[in-house]
């Protein structure tokens, strides 16, 4: 499969043991991970200011994900497309990527069901899916 990992996935990976790691975990194992520059600098920000994970550590985690996952460049989406504008960025990546799944807890993607050919997915939603498909 190929996946768009939204920041909040990455975050909760790195900041607790549960379903995000677990999730992360396999789709490091089985899938194409897909992220942008934006994704990694709100993992950055939110790693610093929210998990308060030193700056050395953060820059470890950021530099894992450079090395095991693809950096692309979202394409264009419009704002008017997502209740968030910020969140364009996330549907820009997954058209860019071809994903079939974008992994999110946030609503304002939540809500839209799929982008495309992408599903928009919750963690768990995405684990069920997967461990059903590998039955």
């Amino acid at each position: 499969m190929r996946v768009v990992l939204d920041a909040n996935i990455l975050i909760a990976a790195y900041a607790a043991r549960g379903l995000c790691e677990a999730v992360f975990e396999y789709c490091m194992n089985t899938d194409d991970i897909f992220l942008t520059e934006e994704i990694l600098a709100d993992v950055k920000d939110k790693l610093i200011r929210k998990i308060k994970l030193p700056h050395s550590d953060t820059d470890n985690v950021i530099q894992f994900l450079r090395t095991y996952t693809t950096i692309v460049e979202a394409d264009f989406v419009p704002k008017s497309l997502c209740r968030d504008p910020d969140d364009v960025n996330i549907l820009g990546a997954a058209h860019a990527a071809n994903a079939d799944y974008i992994i999110t807890g946030d609503d304002d993607l939540l809500v839209l069901k799929k982008f495309g050919a992408t599903k928009i997915v919750k963690p768990r939603t995405y684990w069920e899916e997967q461990t059903k498909r590998k039955e």
